[in-house]
């Protein structure tokens, strides 16, 4: 921990020793261009790479050792004239495939979307950096070639090595230079640590419930939750034009069933659309995971990421613990270690649902640890605050 806090150091110190070079404060002579005039020159003079001076972060290890905090701190110390953004890995590759949709039609539309991020963010934090999607995989390495060479310093966060991101994905070695590029232009730290901190916070009785057929009880606190507000079927437009339909809502609360939220073709943008317009969510009948519902395990972990980073509050009913939820998703040496036990005659049935899924695999331990600590006293109490801060729609 203590090199990942020196790296941290360096790079503030570098950052403010080439302010100027790098344009980092939006009200300088430097950063006055504005995104027209970039564009003009850009397109009709020839003129040299603008690569940063200073060499960005990325810090990877496993689950709750502190990745993103250190990176809050870190932004929350950051001068605030500065063209400094954090964002959400999600919501990141959200906007960029909105600004493209914009862009349809131009010559490269990316060189276009990668001058209009280095004019808003010189600096850009990112948390969670992962690749599961290959149209992503397929547009970062032309997209960071446009963002680097337009200064941007990064910085990022992620469960995974860069060596090891979107392995085994489709079409890899178009995605390979990525990873050349990522660890060229930053500084690659791993935290270790044997503590997941985000399980040492304390266990909060009444929102996850194990157990099957149990939909009353999961009614009869949601009803709690929302008190004498009529509840009843809504309708949110969650992004580009598109619509969901929520069963039951009211006062900020929604009520979906497991298949609901999971078993039809939503995505990352669906879920943050929700979660803008609710702050708690009643999912009834989250299953255990094995390979016959592989996709929906996909859904369930971006839900919970989503969630996690809204702060948003979950009311459940699952077949089992956390844990237990996603104990038959393993990685492919996981497999290679069980290979002779579930090769065995006498194998159990459920060793047959076993799913071997890298990403799956790697994403597993996270989801458990968020299910955990969204559970717990401290989170709620996160949550209830940041509730009563927000004036009421």
């Amino acid at each position: 921990m203590s090199g990942t806090l020196r790296e941290l150091q360096r790079l503030y110190d570098e950052l403010v020793q080439s302010a100027d070079a790098c344009r980092l404060d939006r009200y300088s002579a430097s950063a006055k261009p504005t995104k027209s005039s970039n564009w003009f020159w850009k397109k009709f003079v020839s003129h040299s790479s603008s690569v940063s001076p200073v060499k960005g972060l990325y810090l990877y290890g496993g689950v709750g050792t502190g990745k993103t905090m250190l990176m809050d701190l870190f932004f929350h110390q950051l001068p605030a004239s500065w063209r400094a953004q954090r964002i959400h890995f999600h919501n990141f590759m959200l906007s960029v495939h909105s600004r493209l949709q914009k862009h349809k039609g131009l010559e490269d539309p990316l060189e276009v979307v990668g001058l209009e991020i280095a004019d808003e963010a010189i600096l850009l934090c990112l948390d969670e950096f992962m690749v599961n999607d290959v149209a992503d995989a397929l547009i970062l390495n032309r997209l960071f070639r446009h963002l680097f060479n337009n200064g941007i310093v990064l910085v990022a966060t992620s469960n995974r090595a860069p060596d090891n991101l979107y392995e085994r994905g489709l079409q890899r070695d178009l995605f390979l230079p990525f990873i050349s590029t990522l660890k060229e232009r930053c500084v690659v730290r791993e935290i270790g640590s044997s503590v997941d901190y985000r399980k040492l916070t304390s266990a909060e009785e009444g929102f996850y419930f194990i157990g099957k057929d149990i939909s009353g009880l999961i009614k009869q606190k949601f009803q709690l939750l929302v008190g004498d507000q009529p509840a009843g079927p809504q309708v949110v437009e969650v992004v580009m034009g598109r619509k969901l339909e929520v069963p039951l809502a009211a006062d900020g609360c929604a009520y979906f069933r497991f298949e609901e939220l999971c078993d039809r073709p939503l995505g990352a943008a669906d879920y943050l659309g929700l979660f803008k317009k609710f702050h708690t969510l009643a999912l009834e009948g989250v299953p255990v995971f094995g390979l016959h519902n592989r996709t929906a395990a996909y859904r369930f972990v971006t839900l919970v990421d989503v969630m996690y980073e809204t702060k948003a509050r979950l009311l459940c009913t699952a077949e089992g613990s956390p844990l237990e939820l996603l104990e038959r998703i393993v990685t492919i040496s996981d497999a290679q270690q069980i290979a002779p036990r579930t090769s065995s005659r006498s194998r159990k049935s459920d060793d047959l649902d076993i799913c071997v899924d890298n990403e799956l695999g790697f994403a597993k331990d996270r989801t458990i640890s968020r299910l955990t600590e969204m559970n717990s006293r401290e989170y709620l109490e996160q949550h209830s605050r940041m509730s009563a801060e927000q004036p009421s729609s």
